[in-house]
């Protein structure tokens, strides 16, 4: 399952090159996995959904680097950035407060690969890009996660928008007991981008994924991808 995500310009891309190692292939083709699929109705692969539950008490210390089957995940970037202010971030949660820095080693930035790694291309340039990379911020208390998703879904989006994504379609929202979802497509400098942010009553964050053959990443495949970093990632 290999998505990918995308350079704003080729002096940018040429950057993300050096830093992590990548070229073209010497035969010329395009490195790629198999496309995530759509996943169908009542199938095995689609995305939990059901009612948000009353809060359970869970707080968290620590984001943790999830092990998700098909992926190599690790902390930070992958060695690849947008650049130009327009890599995702989590903004508009000012009225949350954030869990102290305890002197912990907080994964807050996690990026995950599939294989064999995902190219892109921007003229004859050409960087290794990850699945997708996710951003986390651990809250004291998130009262209404529904809500609070909103702001920062809108706060985000809006933002990033300022800094030159143009937003796609209509955001999709999917609620399962203990996370709310939601995901918009969105486009950087020609590329499809999937980005979804998701909150539950400790933590919020977002997943932004790298397109696939210049396709966009399926909501419905990244939102059950988002449940399941969510998941592995968040420890008590």
């Amino acid at each position: 399952m290999t998505r990918w995500r995308a350079v704003v310009a080729a002096v940018v891309l040429a950057s993300a090159v050096a830093g992590c190692g990548s070229g073209e292939p010497a035969d010329g083709t395009r490195q790629t996995g198999k496309p995530p699929a759509e996943p169908a109705a009542g199938g095995a692969g689609r995305p939990k959904a059901g009612k948000l539950a009353a809060d359970p008490g869970t707080r968290y210390t620590t984001v943790a680097v999830p092990a998700l089957e098909g992926l190599v995940c690790d902390e930070g970037d992958g060695g690849f950035r947008f650049g130009s202010d327009l890599d995702m971030i989590v903004t508009g949660d000012d009225g949350l407060k954030e869990i102290e820095d305890d002197g912990q080693d907080v994964a807050d930035e996690v990026s995950c690969f599939g294989s064999p790694r995902n190219v892109l291309r921007k003229g004859t340039m050409s960087a290794s890009a990850p699945t997708f990379t996710a951003r986390t911020h651990l809250y004291e208390n998130v009262p209404d996660p529904s809500a609070s998703l909103d702001r920062v879904f809108d706060a985000s989006m809006n933002l990033a928008k300022d800094y030159g994504r143009d937003l796609t379609g209509e955001p999709e929202t999917v609620t399962s007991a203990s996370l709310v979802v939601k995901c918009r497509q969105n486009v950087t400098d020609t590329f499809p981008m999937t980005t979804c942010f998701w909150a539950n009553y400790g933590a919020a964050g977002v997943l932004d994924f790298f397109p696939f053959d210049d396709q966009y990443v399926p909501v419905a495949s990244a939102a059950r991808l988002t449940q399941d970093f969510v998941a592995g990632a968040l420890k008590k």
